[in-house]
């Protein structure tokens, strides 16, 4: 019997998507989704009438993105939306009211050489008129505030590993833009003169100082080595401790505030009244500091700043705390972290709360009987609230979290991907969103009251208008009963112009994590519509180890890494399957991550798929956990024996170990240096695969991140990919050929053409 849930999407299907797109529509391709502008940097008028934010254009031809500025009304939305620069071969970025509103800030490139390089700081007012050049750094600025009283606008600037903080008059800019003098021209003045570089900094609540982080020292030794040509990389190299200081604006004083040997600064938060500082603190031990990827051997501090006594809120430093934030008032500290602060684990996370002044005191648990991950994200103005956005089974809602009585209670239902958040200076109401219609967006409301209702909403920007001329599969919500009785759920896409009754191929698109979901959002599942464009339905599980579905879904896998969610994938695909809207014969399976090791342990385990794409999988848990960044949540997951006390449960879990069961064409996609899931991996799988003779081809990527860095690389890797499918899967094609990308240099020229003027382009 079918799910009540299929039957509707079945019968809502049977009266939209099975009628042929209209003349104007055509589907979704791989170059339309390396083209899309992208909106960001909302910066709110203090005011609350306007905002400015940056649209982002990709110029595939010159394999760049640029970027401009743009203003909207906050009452009237799009329609108000015009650009406010246009530099072609240059960007603007980083926008910032002046606090009186009467102009704006933002960087630009504009004017990089003649001895300046990188961003220099530009004036402009909204209504219009020239930008002016604020400032003449040889170095460029990287970040810049307002001071409290309006009176300063400081930045920082320096050589790498040097850079300080420098200040000029706001009343000299008013004079400029008054007379159409040269800011720049003005000396600034220098308020710090540090012998490291300032890293993180922010203005004391009453304007009085700033506060900074800075290492101890500068390596002057490391600097010159490397100048020097000798450029080995040395892991978990000796490094100076960071520490916080603040700078008395009034006499340039500058005092250290914190000097713990074996705790290292990495960041801090100012309570609203300015007199309580908490901090996050790192092992001063190198093997520990160095492992940022976890956010594990650190705890968080608490400073008065009038005494500069400090109090270690936490002392675990194998678990991870986040959000440290204060209320409105002052009176309450909060953090994140996961349920049991005793120990390492992956369960969902609790929020923590008590009065900043209880010195000592004990913290509440908020949120204890919420079956999902609560977090602080933003306070009401009397304290008795926290919001947060939080994952229910395939959308993303916001909650409110009740600080007295701790429970927890859902605020929107929106079928949608929705994540709110609260300008802190303006109070304004932003709210992002996507879903499988609409790309990535921002709406406002003007209060949170009026959240729920959907018809209060502004829509502030649309910079992918040319979406509505493409023809997009339609998405649903589906649920299915995996092999131990359990519902699983996740999304599935149909093939644009499906007619019920008629089998489709199926492409599996497993998303990584393995903590996170796939949601009813624009395009997932790695392209997902692309493939519902060429006639595939796409299934995106959310099998065992997603977050969404409450904490024992999520810890379902722990000890025994990949047997559930194989059991939950696979009945997924059956489920398809005998709802007639898959053809069993024709299946394909990909993933990166979480999702390329489910799909090696899919290669190993069944022949029931035509082709298998993996991307950045492991192959073998024991030298995977060595050569990875992360190794403690690796240790939880294959069931928390130490590897070098027990090799067993590393090598069970490994798919190499049952390689020999590989029949499937795979295709394998990683970046070089991947530092999460190591190249080495995916070596392995393809020298495995190539002498037992199973169809494979390795694509390895240049950099050193987890995902593929450049755009161009990243459409090789889905145009090569779906290649790979269509040949094996619906026997189309030749496999893969260079001249289909490579043709793609002239389409995204044209289509470039085609999107200019989207968002007031």
């Amino acid at each position: 019997m079918r799910p009540v849930s299929t039957l509707l999407a079945v019968l809502l299907l049977t009266l939209t998507t099975a009628l042929p797109a209209t003349a104007q529509q055509r589907p979704m391709t791989w170059l339309d989704m390396q083209v899309m502008a992208r909106a960001g940097s909302w910066t709110p008028s203090p005011d609350g009438a306007w905002m400015l934010y940056t649209v982002s254009t990709p110029d595939w031809k010159e394999d760049r993105s640029q970027s401009d500025l743009h203003l909207v009304s906050l009452a009237e939305g799009v329609p108000s939306s015009r650009r406010l620069t246009f530099t072609e071969e240059h960007d603007e970025e980083q926008p910032g009211w002046a606090p009186d509103g009467s102009f704006f800030v933002f960087a630009s490139d504009r004017d990089e050489g003649e001895g300046r390089r990188g961003n220099q700081l530009y004036m402009m007012r909204a209504d219009g008129g020239e930008a002016r050049r604020i400032t003449d750094a040889a170095r460029g600025v990287s970040g810049y505030d307002f001071s409290t009283d309006g009176a300063w606008l400081v930045y920082r600037s320096g050589e790498s590993g040097m850079e300080q903080l420098f200040a000029v008059e706001v009343a000299g800019l008013h004079a400029a833009l008054a007379t159409g003098g040269n800011p720049w021209e003005a000396e600034p003045a220098k308020l710090t003169d540090e012998p490291a570089g300032i890293d993180q900094w922010e203005f004391a609540p009453d304007g009085s100082g700033i506060y900074f982080l800075r290492p101890d020292a500068f390596q002057e030794d490391e600097k010159r080595r490397r100048e020097a040509g000798f450029t080995v990389d040395v892991r978990n190299a000796e490094t100076p401790l960071n520490n916080l200081h603040v700078v008395d604006l009034s006499s340039r004083e500058t005092r250290q505030l914190t000097s713990d040997s074996a705790v290292s600064v990495d960041g801090f938060q100012l309570s609203p009244d300015g007199e309580w500082i908490g901090f996050s603190g790192g092992s001063a031990e190198r093997y520990e500091r160095n492992i940022t990827a976890t956010g594990l051997y650190r705890d968080l501090f608490l400073m008065e700043v009038a005494s500069g006594q400090i109090e270690r809120l936490t002392e675990n430093y194998e678990v991870s705390e986040s959000g440290l934030s204060f209320s409105p008032d002052s009176r309450w500290i909060a953090f994140s972290a996961p349920d049991d602060l005793t120990r390492y684990t992956m369960t969902e996370n609790r929020v923590y709360l008590r009065e900043t002044s209880d010195r000592g005191g004990d913290f509440r648990k908020l949120g204890a009987d919420f079956d999902n991950s609560a977090s602080v994200g933003f306070w009401s103005e009397d304290g008795r609230t926290i919001y947060f956005n939080a994952g229910v089974k395939v959308t993303t809602q916001l909650h409110a979290l009740d600080t007295r009585s701790g429970q927890v209670r859902q605020v929107t239902s929106e079928r949608a991907a929705l994540s709110v958040d609260r300008d802190e200076d303006t109070g304004v109401i932003l709210i992002g969103y996507q879903d499988p219609q609409t790309p990535p967006t921002v709406f406002t409301v003007a209060s949170l009251d009026r959240i729920t209702d959907r018809g209060r909403w502004t829509q502030l920007v649309d910079v992918n208008p040319q979406v509505r001329e493409m023809a997009l599969g339609s998405e649903v919500e589906v649920e299915w009963t995996s092999s131990d009785g359990r519902t699983v759920g996740g999304v599935l896409v149909y093939p644009v112009g499906y007619r019920e009754g008629e089998r489709y191929p199926l492409i599996v698109a497993i998303h990584g994590g393995p903590a996170s979901a796939d949601v009813l959002r624009f395009n997932g599942g790695y392209g997902a519509q692309v493939y519902a464009g060429a006639g595939y339905a796409v299934l995106k599980p959310n099998y065992r180890g997603s977050r969404n579905y409450g904490n024992a879904h999520r810890t379902d896998i722990v000890g025994d890494y990949f047997t559930m969610g194989y059991e939950d994938i696979m009945t997924g695909v059956d489920h398809l399957i005998d709802e007639g809207i898959v053809d069993p014969d024709r299946m394909g399976v990909l993933g990166w991550s979480a999702g390329g090791h489910w799909s090696n342990w899919i290669l190993t385990q069944t022949d029931r798929f035509k082709a298998i794409s993996s991307g950045a999988g492991t192959m073998n848990w024991i030298s995977m956990y060595a050569q990875s960044d992360v190794q403690r949540n690796r240790q939880f997951y294959i069931g928390d024996d130490f590897l070098y006390e027990n090799f067993e449960p590393y090598w069970d879990q490994s798919p190499l170990k049952y390689i020999a069961n590989a029949k499937t064409p795979t295709m394998i996609h990683v970046v070089e240096g991947d530092p999460r899931v190591p190249s080495p991996q995916s070596v392995e799988l393809h020298m495995a695969l190539k002498k037992l003779g199973v169809p494979t081809e390795l694509f390895m990527y240049p950099g050193r991140s987890h995902g593929i860095p450049d755009a161009r690389n990243r459409l090789v890797k889905s145009m090569s990919e779906m290649a790979w499918m269509d040949y094996y899967v619906r026997g189309m094609g030749e496999k893969f050929d260079w001249e289909m990308v490579l043709e793609t240099l002239d389409e995204g020229a044209a289509a470039a053409v085609v999107s200019d003027g989207a968002g007031g382009r």
